[in-house]
């Protein structure tokens, strides 16, 4: 395996994944992105028949440029947007409408300007610039009408709006939009039929990309309904980059929501001097007309509605450790690691990670001396990488999916986990090359523990979807099979890959977590 094969493989499977995600949310607000994929792979694909050594490389800067780079500004944009920063956000974005000129990026620092603007009383000026843009058939030119109704806190008329000029079907492909009709739901009390849109809508919030916008939609359902610790929950997770003075004030409008109105008023006066004249002004709409207390008007199926979105939640943060308001750590991840990381710097002093004599020497798998009674290089390889490459990769897959099964499983069982894999990949390697099934007499690497915790990850989410049928759970099964598929596909199209190792590491995995868990589970 090398680097251009590498990158090969990667633009390849990004581009397609970008077109496939563009293609379902909506095929029609996201053409660009589904354009430059196809000429990124057409690209890709004439270089690799005329300059096969550079095609990963050529593809590979193209994708940065066009994919990569629009990619990580617009979260930058969206983070300072969340910050109330939207004079830099426009800056911004004005610079990624020249990488990426379409789908609504060259329009989008005007209508952050206009945020700016109304950020500091221009609200004239502001309406000036929205007014250019409004049309109920484009994404920026139904962002510009939702903008102008809530710079003036029309948030009735928002309704009316949405209801007589959007179908359902426009709304499943516009999410800002849709988040904006649930805020606008529960601005104007109507908290049921906000809970009922969610329902109605819940397949189309799954398949928001950006966890920022989904939890936003979640947000706004808590803040009404009054769950104050979700709300939390939520501006200490993935909203955290929001100003302290939208956090209070949300804060407050979830106490307020629950009964809680001396609180909530204490909350309120406490940004009432805020420079930003939108918060100004909705500060004072809740002082003088608070929202309805939630427990008065929810009925029962909103609130098993309500009881759903934040089961989906906690299910989220089991995943991702963040099971309260403190995230916890992978301390054992993270151990791992560092000591892949020192045995890889004892490889380079004592002779390079590349030299094989050296690698034999420290604990590679071969499978011959360990019939001949070297047992401990099932243990050693494991630890040992070829490259700096090799190592890279699978210290990425051990930390990405490390914390997943450490978080869901334990310190001690996670340890246990690895290490099972990790043994039981080598001898399966081991086995069967002296049975002469496969050609591999020499292996290094952590990939088969790796896979093993790819497999464990499958272990648990197939068990918590049969427990309690969470949507997070099945959506991200179908990732780990397809991600699994794609595995496979590599190995077999990849020089130098074991693909027994990595096979057997997945199975591995998968028996020892599903015993692992059902243990875990039944103790707690």
């Amino acid at each position: 395996m090398d680097l251009n094969h590498l990158l090969i493989w990667l633009v390849c499977l990004s581009c397609v994944s970008t077109m496939l995600n563009a293609a379902l949310s909506s095929a029609k607000n996201n053409r660009g992105w589904i354009v430059i994929s196809v000429l990124i792979l057409g690209v890709t694909a004439v270089s690799a028949y005329t300059t096969p050594a550079t095609a990963g490389l050529i593809g590979g800067c193209l994708w940065v440029i066009l994919i990569v780079t629009p990619n990580i500004g617009n979260r930058k944009v969206d983070q300072l947007s969340a910050q109330q920063s939207f004079g830099q956000a426009s800056k911004l974005a004005k610079f990624i409408s020249l990488l990426h000129p379409v789908d609504g990026w060259r329009e989008r620092p005007e209508l952050l300007r206009a945020l700016e603007l109304a950020q500091n009383g221009n609200v004239a000026e502001a309406s000036a610039i929205l007014d250019r843009y409004k049309s109920a058939q484009t994404p920026t030119g139904r962002s510009a009408i939702a903008t102008l109704y809530q710079i003036e806190s029309r948030w009735e008329d928002l309704v009316l709006w949405v209801q007589d000029n959007l179908s359902s079907a426009t709304l499943r492909k516009d999410f800002d939009i849709l988040n904006t009709y649930l805020r606008a739901l529960g601005e104007t009390g109507n908290l049921n039929g906000m809970l009922l849109i969610w329902e109605r809508y819940e397949r189309t919030f799954e398949k928001i990309l950006n966890i920022r916008t989904r939890n936003l939609a979640r947000l706004f359902i808590f803040a009404f309904c009054g769950e104050t610790e979700q709300v939390t929950k939520l501006l200490s997770g993935s909203l955290f980059n929001y100003s302290d003075t939208i956090k209070i004030f949300w804060l407050a409008t979830a106490d307020q929501a629950a009964g809680k109105d001396i609180i909530a008023r204490e909350q309120f006066l406490s940004i009432s001097d805020t420079s930003d004249l939108r918060i100004q002004k909705a500060v004072a709409r809740r002082l003088s007309n608070p929202v309805v207390e939630a427990e008065t008007v929810l009925t029962e199926r909103s609130k098993q509605i309500l009881s759903r979105i934040s089961t989906e939640m906690e299910s989220e943060a089991r995943y991702n450790g963040r099971v309260g308001v403190k995230p916890r750590k992978p301390l054992a991840t993270y151990f791992i690691i560092g000591l892949n990381l020192l045995v890889f710097g004892l490889e380079v002093k004592l002779g390079g990670s590349t030299n094989l004599e050296n690698l034999y020497n420290l604990g590679a798998l071969v499978p011959k001396e360990v019939v001949a009674g070297e047992w401990w290089r099932l243990f050693a390889a494991a630890f040992l990488h070829y490259g700096f490459l090799h190592l890279a990769l699978n210290m990425l897959g051990l930390y990405l999916f490390g914390r997943l099964v450490e978080f869901s499983m334990g310190l001690p069982r996670f340890i246990l986990l690895y290490f099972t894999s990790a043994i039981g990949s080598m001898l399966a390697v081991t086995f069967m090359s002296l049975k002469g099934y496969s050609q591999t007499n020499f292996a290094v690497g952590a990939s088969g523990c790796v896979m093993g915790l790819v497999g464990a990850f499958a272990a648990i989410l197939l068990l918590d979807w049969q427990r309690k049928k969470t949507r997070i759970a099945a959506r991200s099964l179908r990732g780990i099979v397809t991600l699994i598929i794609l595995q496979v596909i590599f190995d077999l199209t990849t020089p130098q890959i074991s693909f027994v190792g990595h096979t057997s590491g997945l199975i591995v995995g998968f028996l020892v977590g599903l015993l692992l868990k059902r243990s875990w589970t039944g103790r707690h």
